[in-house]
């Protein structure tokens, strides 16, 4: 059994009863997590954010009162104006194309899952993003952002907006963009691995994004991996 102070405290907000008693059930059942809350719209999942301050939350992105993306957006706005930490959060939707997930990727979602995906695969995401990871539903995240960036056309890749990066910077930028891992960017920059993380911590903050898949819509919205 896990010490109680090292458990993942998981908060969940959905609109349907069912659906939370199941995962509630589930996240119960683990002996490294303890189900902290929930919420049935997105109004009280920042009240429930505020109060109890969950390490991950699940996030339904379609809602009444107020969307899983407003209450994202809420919630990372307030644990920044008051210095707090902010919660980790899953965005869950039906559909693996849904512009939402767009939304609350830029809002400071850690990654989405599918509502269908299995339980195993659920819990397994919970702990990558308390860990620091970003998740995605199974398929490639790339084509979710390219058809995204495809409803808003641009006039043309804007490289401009990486004038604030050092030329090393710009490289580590543009594999993780493509979705390498720390490791693949280390080798093929004949670089350690802490120093990649270095400069991708630093690319993230000089581009004043949150996290590595912020980093993917970014690059998509203004075309600039050549597509």
């Amino acid at each position: 059994m896990a010490d109680a102070a090292a458990r993942i405290r998981v908060a969940l907000v959905d609109d349907q009863p069912l659906f939370r008693a199941g995962i509630r059930m589930l996240v119960e059942s683990q002996n490294d997590m303890e189900f902290s809350g929930e919420a049935a719209d997105g109004e009280h999942a920042v009240s429930l954010a505020s109060e109890l301050r969950p390490d991950v939350m699940l996030m339904d992105l379609r809602m009444p009162v107020l969307d899983g993306v407003g209450a994202t957006r809420r919630i990372m706005s307030l644990a920044e104006a008051e210095h707090s930490d902010k919660p980790r959060i899953i965005a869950l939707t039906t559909f693996n194309r849904d512009q939402a997930v767009v939304d609350a990727v830029q809002a400071g979602a850690s990654g989405y899952l599918l509502k269908s995906a299995e339980p195993e695969f659920l819990l397994a995401a919970i702990r990558t993003v308390h860990s620091g990871y970003s998740v995605i539903a199974p398929g490639s995240v790339h084509s979710l952002f390219e058809h995204a960036a495809r409803r808003t056309p641009i006039a043309g890749p804007d490289l401009s907006v990486l004038d604030v990066l050092s030329v090393r910077e710009r490289d580590v930028f543009l594999l993780a963009a493509k979705g390498l891992t720390n490791g693949e960017m280390a080798e093929g920059l004949f670089v350690s691995e802490a120093t990649i993380k270095t400069h991708l911590r630093s690319v993230l903050d000089k581009l004043e994004l949150r996290t590595r898949l912020q980093l993917i819509a970014f690059a998509h919205e203004r075309r600039l991996l050549g597509s």
